[in-house]
């Protein structure tokens, strides 16, 4: 029996993360779901009122974080778009329920790694390494 009930708030701490072709996807973080459509202003001769109507839509990048695992996967997407072989890949952001079961999901499309950041190292910390990946995304949607 699940502890939430249909009236509650749903946690941002339940979710999970698919890639094509990304086996270890146990990410800690995700930021960047959100979209963002320009604002075109223009008058007609003498209209006194300024005119605002939708432009183009841009949506943000996804910023994927997660502790360090002994893998190559996410290095490797990244280093095939330093040299030059972009490989677009979708994937999803999903919300889980305590269960584990899909609540809903973001599905993202002909993402590619546009950046990566290792570790801070610390010799007196006690922190986990976090490994960062920003994907850039052409699309965004809410399944």
């Amino acid at each position: 029996m699940p502890n939430r009930r249909p009236h509650d708030h749903i946690g941002n701490f339940n979710f999970k993360v698919e890639i094509e072709g990304v086996t270890q996807g146990a990410f800690r973080n995700v930021e960047g779901l959100d979209s963002e459509t320009e604002i075109v202003e223009y008058q007609d001769g003498e209209d006194i009122i300024l005119r605002k109507r939708p432009g183009r839509t841009k949506y943000s990048n996804i910023v994927l974080k997660r502790g360090y695992i002994n893998t190559t996967e996410l290095w490797d997407w990244r280093k095939a778009v330093i040299d030059g072989k972009v490989e677009r890949k979708a994937g999803s952001v999903i919300l889980c329920a305590d269960d584990g079961s899909e609540i809903m999901r973001y599905n993202f499309f002909e993402a590619w790694p546009s950046k990566w950041k290792g570790f801070t190292l610390d010799g007196k910390g006690t922190d986990v390494n976090v490994e960062e990946i920003e994907l850039a995304v052409e699309k965004l949607e809410k399944g």
